[in-house]
């Protein structure tokens, strides 16, 4: 599907996201809509800018956005995202006991590995959350998942692929996602994905969408953009922005987002975890990025919800005074893999 660029952001050319509210408002310019699981994609007429009507409905208390494109951020060069490097097997045995706490992944979907060969979770996933087999990205999903697995042993995930092989997914079919995961919300949730916004204001969709989860923590990458200018949704206020510092664990990663709408940071440079068994990789790989800072801080988010209610576990740790902070990234979870 055709990306259009608008300033730094990326957009879906020709669509606007709405509720049913704006239906009629938009209807001079629009061609289709389709809609489902709680969301509008309004398909405009040739030639329309969904930035310009997006705009207009906003300014008559609508909600609407552009379809924003967003996508996985392991560490990019200005191009592609670079690639994981092949890494020796890791020595985690996961065990048989279980915390029963659950951990959405919303990602590139999860392929198969021993680290959770006969785990319950796993044994749920059908074809559609297999991990992407080819693309920049493909594996990012698998990875996070195994630092998901290590920081928080027992846990179960509950997988859905929002990502293809590039990494690439849009604000529609995420939305669409988190809409269905109301009835039965995970205690954390890890999107290791995210992007700026045409006009750098909130996505009032996926706002929505993610503030609807009341029991859930939503953990998010604060993206590998080196600036502070705000990264969604890590820059929403009841989402944990999580930010990377380096293999030292003293400074800020010089890629990664930054500024105070960033909660937490952890390491983001060479990280070994899970990966696809394939080529050069035999299920290991080493990488890089925002993207795998944030499980390392979900995955503490729910090992500590064996014990007590995950909100306010986290809550009580950003707020704390005794919490060790990094300027411009927020509390510094110092645990490593």
């Amino acid at each position: 599907m055709e990306i259009q660029s608008v300033g730094e952001a990326f957009i879906r050319p020709g669509q606007v996201l709405a509720d049913r509210t704006a239906l009629a408002a938009a209807a001079r310019w629009t061609q289709a809509v389709s809609e489902a699981d709680g969301v509008c994609v309004l398909h405009l007429s040739p030639g329309v800018d969904p930035c310009e009507v997006t705009t207009e409905l906003r300014e008559q208390g609508l909600r609407a956005s552009p379809n924003h494109v967003l996508r996985g951020q392991p560490l990019w060069f200005g191009g592609p995202a670079s690639r994981p490097f092949p890494a020796p097997p890791v020595g985690f045995k996961p065990g048989r006991s279980r915390s029963g706490v659950v951990v959405g992944l919303l990602d590139t979907g999860v392929a198969k590995h021993p680290w959770w060969s006969g785990t319950d979770w796993y044994a749920r996933l059908g074809p559609d959350e297999a991990d992407a087999s080819e693309g920049s990205q493909a594996g990012h999903g698998t990875f996070i998942a195994g630092v998901l697995a290590r920081r928080a042993p027992g846990a179960a995930l509950r997988v859905h692929r929002v990502l293809d092989g590039d990494g690439i997914g849009d604000e529609a079919a995420i939305v669409r996602t988190l809409y269905r995961m109301r009835d039965n919300p995970p205690q954390v949730l890890n999107l290791s994905f995210g992007g700026h916004t045409f006009d750098d204001r909130p996505p009032p969709l996926l706002a929505d969408a993610i503030g609807a989860l009341t029991e859930t923590v939503t953990v998010a990458c604060a993206g590998n953009t080196a600036s502070d200018r705000p990264f969604w949704p890590a820059a929403l206020p009841y989402v944990v922005g999580v930010g990377a510092v380096d293999s030292c664990r003293q400074d800020r990663a010089p890629y990664s987002g930054h500024g105070t709408w960033v909660d937490a940071c952890a390491q983001g440079d060479w990280l070994t975890s899970s990966y696809l068994d394939a080529g050069e990789f035999g299920g290991y790989a080493a990488w890089s990025g925002t993207s795998f800072a944030t499980p390392l801080v979900a995955g503490a988010i729910a090992d500590a919800a064996r014990e007590e209610p995950a909100r306010e576990w986290i809550r009580r740790v950003l707020d704390s005074d005794e919490t060790r902070q990094i300027p411009d990234l927020g509390v510094l979870f110092a645990a490593s893999l």
